[in-house]
């Protein structure tokens, strides 16, 4: 059966390197292998230039009958001045809320051929492999109160709220424990029930998970001692489980031990249907929109076909086409191809579409 995928690709480097997907999913529908039906829309800045919003009503109809959307990147300088509410990362935010896209998983792995390009030493690095699921639709973000009140006399008061259930805290820390099943059966709790008592509701809660899952090594962490044991040994993690803002922070800081933020994807997920078991997903790289190398073919698409691996690998059970994928991924940054952001001595710089093509001849 068909398979529908919405490409949004957004702002900056967002579309040049959304162009290779395209020529991968083409590459493979042709090959048999796939047999992927695409629509686009428009999201991000793109999208408000187009239609004074940050998605359109009609682009945001085509996520939610898409089996999987595969998003670029929003954002850049000329929208700096739009209203809040329909800035480019607006758009995102939609797409997470009405998709319910509550599970948010972002791998950080260090290819071989990059341990040296690490700001970390090699042997900190080197066979690192950590996947921080962090909760995505709650939290500080979409708390409310959230304001700025003129208190007058030249003072303004900002309050942002973090608020939690328990069913968002049960059912992100299950995805957590049942992906370390299929890992190392560790999993690293990160909060702050120190000082915070959405943290202290959040351990309570991590703690009656983990009794349903006594084959999997549980532990807590404080999230501030998670960002500083992240940089001091990072191989002691495998999946680390957290909230929506502290998530946000360590999965960037896990990003750069690998050597660049541009070669890591990441992959956000709905619950099943209870009918069919499907879930809605969303998948992005985690790097932005570059507006400053946009439209100069210097962008890395790395993470981009990486994200449309971990679709193949989560949306459509397509594990052994995964695999080809990462391993193609692997093997051309083996033989010393790099685009400028991971450019190292000895190797051969080359364009985002010189990348994609070297990827594609490889699968």
């Amino acid at each position: 059966m068909t398979k529908k995928l919405l490409l949004l690709p957004g702002d900056g480097i967002g579309v040049e390197i959304m162009t290779e997907v395209e020529k991968l999913i083409s590459q493979l529908n042709k090959s048999g292998k796939t047999d992927f039906s695409i629509e686009t829309g428009l999201v991000g800045g793109a999208a408000y230039d187009a239609y004074g919003e940050a998605i359109s009503d009609a682009d945001m109809e085509k996520a939610l009958n898409a089996d999987a959307v595969i998003f670029g990147a929003v954002g850049g300088e000329k929208w700096n001045d739009v209203p809040y509410e329909k800035r480019p990362e607006a758009g995102l935010l939609r797409l997470r809320k009405d998709l319910q896209l509550f599970a948010n998983l972002r791998p950080a792995i260090c290819y071989p051929a990059l341990a040296d390009a690490s700001a970390l030493k090699k042997h900190l690095v080197e066979g690192l492999d950590i996947l921080i699921v962090r909760e995505l639709t709650g939290g500080v973000y979409f708390g409310e109160p959230k304001e700025i009140t003129d208190l007058g006399n030249g003072q303004k008061r900002a309050v942002d709220t973090q608020v939690y259930e328990s069913y968002e805290i049960d059912r992100i820390c299950r995805v957590a424990f049942d992906l370390a099943r299929t890992r190392s059966n560790l999993v690293h709790s990160a909060d702050k029930k120190n000082v915070m008592k959405s943290g202290v509701l959040w351990d309570e809660i991590a703690h009656q998970v983990a009794a349903d899952f006594k084959d999997v090594k549980f532990e807590h962490i404080l999230a501030d001692n998670c960002a500083m044991q992240l940089v001091r040994a990072p191989k002691q993690f495998d999946v680390i489980v957290t909230d929506n803002l502290f998530g946000d922070i360590l999965s960037d800081a896990a990003a750069m031990l690998t050597g660049s933020l541009g070669m890591l994807p990441s992959a956000s997920l709905g619950a099943p249907d209870p009918a069919t078991g499907k879930r809605k997903a969303l998948y992005e790289p985690v790097h932005g929109s570059a507006p400053d190398i946009a439209g100069k073919g210097m962008a890395n698409p790395i993470a981009m076909i990486a994200s449309f691996a971990m679709a193949l690998r989560y949306s459509f059970e397509m594990v052994d086409l995964a695999d080809e994928v990462e391993a193609a991924i692997a093997h051309v940054l083996d033989e010393g191809l790099r685009t400028a952001d991971i450019m190292q001595d000895g190797c051969s710089k080359v364009s985002t579409s010189e990348m994609g093509a070297a990827i594609f001849a490889r699968l």
